[in-house]
């Protein structure tokens, strides 16, 4: 009685396996490939791929970088957000940072995010050709490292430094620089770090300096997004770098503008996110300018 009820169950559930390994494994994937090879969806399915002049060049849907061999920005080209995807744009690698508000103060060979955003932006503004001083952010030195100092000496109930014996600008290697970016902190000379000297016991202070709330490099330009793959820039960064390739295509800045307007998608549904410029179709739109 037990032996035939432990065959039945047995039956039924290698049945239940079969009837769900044809539905699952083979006809609903098949079903989704047909329904993806419809007109329409065929394009999306096979990757989205932007061709030019017959050649894949890309994809409509991960971003890319547009550098010589050497890895430096080609000056007539916009140029895309930030990537940390592998060695950028890597769908095998895509990733954050995992860098947050916190990660201010440098280790050996692993910059903090808020140094990361300071370099960033400061790069920007110069491969722009804009003043020094455009590319300034709040909590940035004026080379571009994170302005952070550890604060050291007695300490109150808080936990809260209030008579400082030392400072030290940790960001700022002795090595590298010839004077700290700021001369004292509350009546004491500030140093800057000695390599391998530990300054854990210290209180960290963030200095925000005079630089705007609103800087002139927007943000997208200066963090990475969260899959490392993204295709488009903020309308704001696009125009920052309009009159760089201009100038060096030979075109008249209002040209570039023009197709840069062309390419930029509005809010989904008319309120969802916010505008944003495909860099691949501009960069494109504009070799076949020429120039």
């Amino acid at each position: 009685m037990r032996t035939t009820n432990l065959i039945r169950q047995h039956w039924a559930a290698l049945r239940a396996l079969l009837v769900f390994t044809v539905l699952l494994g083979g006809a609903y994937p098949v079903a989704i490939w047909l329904i993806g090879m419809l007109p329409g969806l065929d394009a999306k399915a096979q990757g989205s791929i932007v061709t030019a002049d017959g050649r894949p060049v890309g994809s409509s849907l991960i971003g890319q970088s547009f550098t010589d061999a050497a890895g430096n920005p080609l000056p007539r080209y916009f140029q895309s957000r930030p990537s940390v995807a592998g060695d950028g744009y890597d769908t095998l690698a895509t990733s954050a940072s995992n860098l947050g508000p916190e990660s201010i103060v440098d280790a050996p060979e692993k910059p903090s995010l808020l140094t990361q955003v300071c370099t960033r932006s400061a790069d920007v503004a110069a491969a722009n050709g804009l003043a020094k001083d455009a590319g300034a952010r709040p909590f940035c030195t004026g080379d571009g490292v994170g302005a952070v100092l550890a604060v050291l000496g007695p300490r109150d109930a808080s936990g809260r430094v209030v008579a400082p014996t030392r400072v030290v600008s940790v960001n700022e290697p002795c090595a590298t620089t010839p004077r700290p970016f700021l001369d004292a902190y509350e009546g004491v000379r500030v140093e800057c770090a000695q390599p391998g000297e530990d300054y854990a016991s210290g209180q960290l202070v963030p200095v925000r300096g005079a630089a705007p709330t609103d800087p002139a490099v927007p943000a997208d330009a200066v963090t990475a997004s969260g899959s490392g793959l993204d295709p488009h820039i903020s309308p704001a960064y696009a125009d920052l770098q309009v009159d760089r390739v201009a100038r060096a295509r030979g075109l008249g800045a209002d040209e570039v503008r023009r197709i840069v307007a062309a390419h930029t998608d509005g809010r989904a549904l008319g309120f969802l996110g916010e505008p944003a410029v495909d860099v691949l179709e501009v960069n494109l739109a504009l070799d076949r300018l020429g120039g």
